[in-house]
């Protein structure tokens, strides 16, 4: 390995780490983990570093990767633990809810996110950081055509626990 391909690499990680942090927060619901995640996404985006693709955007191919590690990661993790699904919010959020109006209303909409299983909360957190379809299904290996679908099957589901959960 040349120093040059260290560097490279630095580089993209330094560049997309917002990925990296989004999907490991996502998928490790005690924060203890996270080092653990990461360590095994860096590891498989090394590895595969030198088939990838230049025709495909990098984002595109380190999501393909790093949501691919984290789904294995998880499901190993349940498997092992058997504590059930994801407690925690979708993303990790700094505002104050005290200075935002729509906090409560987005903490809501993460909770009602994380009772989807590991593939539609994959699809809706690329759908949510403004990924075209055709990138979600690169990213994720289905059809364009599957996206859309799946896409409005999860808006449908989470326009009803989002009424269920307002209503309450």
């Amino acid at each position: 390995m040349s120093l040059s391909e260290k560097e490279r690499f630095i580089g993209i990680l330094r560049d997309y780490r917002g990925i990296l942090t989004k999907i490991i927060r996502s998928y490790c619901k005690n924060p203890d983990d996270w080092k653990d995640l990461e360590q095994e996404i860096i590891i498989q985006l090394w590895r595969a570093l030198k088939h990838y693709d230049a025709t495909y955007k990098m984002s595109t191919w380190i999501y393909r990767i790093a949501l691919n590690v984290a789904i294995s990661h998880y499901r190993r993790d349940l498997k092992r633990k058997n504590d059930g699904p994801l407690e925690e919010a979708l993303f990790h959020v700094d505002a104050d809810p005290a200075q935002e109006p729509y906090a409560e209303r987005r903490e809501l909409l993460y909770s009602v996110i994380n009772q989807l299983n590991a593939f539609d909360k994959a699809l809706i957190i690329l759908y949510l950081e403004a990924n075209s379809h055709k990138e979600i299904a690169e990213i994720l290996g289905i059809t364009e055509t599957n996206v859309s679908t799946r896409l409005n099957r999860i808006k449908t589901k989470l326009k009803s626990l989002f009424s269920t959960s307002n209503h309450a």
